[in-house]
């Protein structure tokens, strides 16, 4: 049975490798500073996106406690950097074939409801790699806003986005964790009014795309090490954090916070979410799951609001 109520104290989780974490500070200090782009093109991008949010906010914040959200299919219906392409097509960046095969696992998700593999994301980024080397960073990010009105702001999850707004109004930080291009994903969480994002970075030198990576693609494994640097680096407490995601993919993530949320979940996640008592999340209609709507959507973010209340009264 799925979970439709949110406990008010966060499920004690296991941190693997946590201890070991201050000894890599160093090392993982470079990898943070790449996968939210500081120090390169998202520099100003991810300083717009915290500084928003901090004026926005009028309760105390919370520096112990943050949200993590997975993108794809959490926060979006469909995949970004699908969309992200499609638009590049439409301006004849490359041939409008090159996306057929994107947008038929877009169509197998959809039916099947499975996310890609990592090697089939493996294959779709050099795809975009190939056809990105050798222009710039600063062409990208105009169009990465325009492509985002365009093709992707009507495809996101309100029930989700109510969810993270409803951390950032606790006075907790939100931030995005995906494989998606930093670039891409730092734009959406601005135009969300979250603090930032951890995204995939492509390499550059002198403001152009090599058309290599820096490091791995922002996947599975990846994203946990990822937060939890981020956790270390920002004091959080990864036990007074909450994770959300659809994907089986991010079970290393969600099994590194406090409180694990399946949001939309494939059916990997969603018997993983029943045997380890994960809250579930379904805001997906043309399913038997929960549907989307202002009754299903005010019972989620009132059980989340229920334990923020409690987190900032237990509070030390």
């Amino acid at each position: 049975m799925a979970i439709l109520r949110q406990d008010p104290v966060p499920r004690r989780c296991e941190q693997d490798g946590h201890r070991d974490g201050h000894q890599d500070i160093r090392n993982d200090n470079a990898v943070l500073t790449a996968l939210t782009g500081q120090g390169a093109a998202g520099l100003t991008l991810v300083g717009l996106a915290v500084a928003e949010v901090g004026t926005a906010l009028a309760v105390p914040t919370d520096p112990l406690a943050a949200a993590f959200f997975d993108v794809d299919n959490t926060m979006m219906r469909g995949a970004s950097a699908f969309y992200f392409a499609q638009g590049l097509a439409a301006r004849n960046f490359f041939p409008a074939g090159a996306l057929a095969s994107f947008a038929w696992q877009q169509l197998r998700f959809r039916v099947v409801g499975k996310e890609l593999s990592l090697a089939e994301i493996r294959t779709s980024r050099e795809q975009a790699l190939a056809f990105v080397a050798g222009r710039s960073t600063q062409q990208f990010v105009g169009l990465s806003e325009d492509i985002y009105d365009e093709l992707m702001a009507h495809r996101i999850w309100s029930g989700t986005l109510a969810l993270a707004q409803m951390h950032l109004a606790a006075g907790q930080r939100v931030w995005l964790v995906t494989a998606t291009p930093v670039e891409l994903a730092t734009i959406i969480a601005r135009r969300l009014g979250l603090t930032g994002a951890l995204g995939t970075v492509a390499e550059t030198v002198d403001g152009v795309y090599t058309g290599r990576l820096v490091g791995d693609i922002l996947h599975g494994a990846a994203k946990a090490q990822a937060v939890r640097t981020l956790a270390i680096k920002e004091g959080l407490d990864l036990q007074r954090c909450t994770a959300y995601s659809d994907s089986a993919n991010d079970i290393p993530m969600l099994s590194l916070v406090g409180t694990a949320v399946a949001v939309n979940p494939d059916p990997d996640l969603r018997g993983t979410a029943r045997t380890r008592g994960w809250e579930i999340r379904d805001f997906r209609t043309g399913r038997k799951a929960a549907r989307t709507s202002a009754v299903g959507i005010g019972m989620a973010v009132g059980a989340v609001a229920a334990r923020l209340a409690y987190q900032r009264r237990a509070r030390p």
